[in-house]
């Protein structure tokens, strides 16, 4: 076991930077895609149904969201610990950590089934009062709640396996995940191959089989490739102050990706007041931006446990060289996702089969909204630092003021004073605000808890 974690520190310590982030993201950032690829193709088949299905899983993300949230959260809070506990050389620590995030992972999808089969009609009801909107989107949210142990497993078998630097198993997991939903996706909906016709609740049953066969993947290279941590739900039982350590940086996570929830459920009662067609395409741009997105959230999951490392390996260089790096990189592609966005906006909108009115309204605001690509970079690297160090309270302050202290009250002024086309202006100005108060962060970060390691 020694030998073993020897091997693992002189990677994570020792490796040069670049090669070391490039070779732990790359593979993460392909699988994103991988993932970004399904967020297209799992609408594009529910779009050839009709609107009112697209509109119905566009209303629905809400709670994937949340449910994502946590899952991701609690594997930040994870992944993070440890790192940390690995850099300090506290190997029994880490497999603390580790199996608690299993316990953790188990208790989050009990929740939601039991949510899920209870809230799932009323959530699409105090939404809309068409009929067919929320038949698709109930059954279509019940479904992932009540099988939602695929995706829970997923996320902490793949954040332990990059906890230890192993991200390359990642890329098979997700990708695997993701490729079987595509393929499900058309046969599951449409009833090909003998199959029944499910239509949207179809879609559901594509993606929860997919997280499920990734999960037990993940599970498996956990058991058999990553030797660092060791997985014994019978060893190893619940503790407190474990759990609080990976809720210290998970809660902060959590909240503020279910800050996203809660953006994106104010936002729809916006849009819903002047059309659905409006809600379909806030929908759409969801699943387009996230091309644009998850490779920098790829690039995230590669760097975070190198700075958590290296910070508990009080490295410092590495530290900031690592985050120098990851910061020229997300704003890189960003900016490639803003030139698309401008250049083409009416060929991404036909891959949903949209409609005139659609059209009308998705053009501008695509554009619009891809402004704010411009400042996102810098400000979703930033926040990972924060919560890598340990600071997870300052990624929430900066979620919060994006997402509800500055866009939802802009959103709705906005929408009262210029109409629709205005509301779309309330994503950049937003991140503007947010890019200003990550910078100040940053900064007190380094001074509080980078410049003191090179004494």
């Amino acid at each position: 076991m020694e030998k073993i974690t020897e091997i693992r520190e002189n990677k994570m310590g020792v490796m040069p930077i670049q090669k070391l982030l490039l070779g732990m993201s790359v593979p993460m950032m392909i699988s994103m895609l991988v993932q970004a690829l399904y967020n297209i193709v799992d609408s594009m088949f529910v779009a050839q149904l009709n609107e009112n299905a697209l509109t119905a899983v566009s209303l629905a993300f809400p709670v994937q969201n949340l449910m994502i949230a946590v899952g991701t959260g609690t594997g930040v809070g994870v992944n993070a610990l440890v790192s940390r506990s690995l850099g300090e050389k506290n190997t029994n620590y880490a497999n603390k950590a580790a199996n608690n995030g299993v316990y953790l992972s188990i208790f989050s999808a009990v929740a939601f089934a039991l949510m899920s089969l209870i809230f799932g009609r009323f959530f699409f009801a105090v939404q809309t009062d068409d009929p067919q909107i929320i038949a698709y989107g109930a059954g279509y949210v019940r479904i992932i709640g009540i099988l939602s142990i695929g995706m829970f497993f997923q996320f902490i078998t793949e954040r332990l396996l990059q906890s230890t630097g192993k991200t390359i198993y990642t890329m098979f997991t997700q990708s695997l995940g993701a490729i079987i939903n595509i393929i499900l996706d058309p046969i599951m909906i449409f009833g090909l191959f003998g199959f029944p016709r499910m239509e949207v609740a179809g879609a559901a049953v594509a993606t929860v089989t997919g997280q499920i066969i990734a999960a037990a993947l993940g599970l498996w290279f956990n058991r058999k490739k990553n030797h660092e941590l060791h997985i014994s739900l019978r060893k190893y039982k619940v503790e407190g102050e474990v759990v609080k350590g990976i809720y210290s940086v998970g809660i902060p996570s959590i909240i503020m990706a279910s800050i996203g929830s809660v953006m994106t459920f104010g936002i729809n009662k916006i849009l819903m007041a002047f059309t659905s067609t409006a809600a379909a395409v806030f929908g759409v741009y969801f699943k387009l931006q996230s091309f644009v997105f998850m490779p920098v959230f790829g690039l995230n999951n590669g760097m975070v446990p190198i700075v958590a490392y290296n910070y508990g390996a009080r490295k410092p260089d590495r530290i900031m060289k690592t985050m120098r790096l990851s910061i020229i990189y997300a704003v890189s592609i960003m900016i490639m996702g803003f030139a698309v966005f401008q250049i083409v906006p009416e060929s991404l909108l036909a891959i949903f089969d949209a409609s005139e009115e659609m059209v009308e309204i998705g053009v501008p605001a695509l554009r619009i909204i891809s402004f704010s690509f411009l400042g996102a970079g810098f400000g979703i690297v930033s926040s990972s630092v924060f919560q890598a160090l340990g600071h997870g309270m300052l990624s929430l302050i900066v979620s919060v003021l994006r997402q509800l202290i500055v866009i939802l009250p802009v959103a709705w002024i906005l929408a009262r004073v210029g109409g629709l086309h205005m509301v779309w202006w309330a994503f950049p100005i937003a991140e503007i605000f947010s890019a200003i108060v990550c910078f100040i962060f940053v900064k007190r970060v380094y001074r509080k808890e980078i410049r003191p390691l090179y004494k």
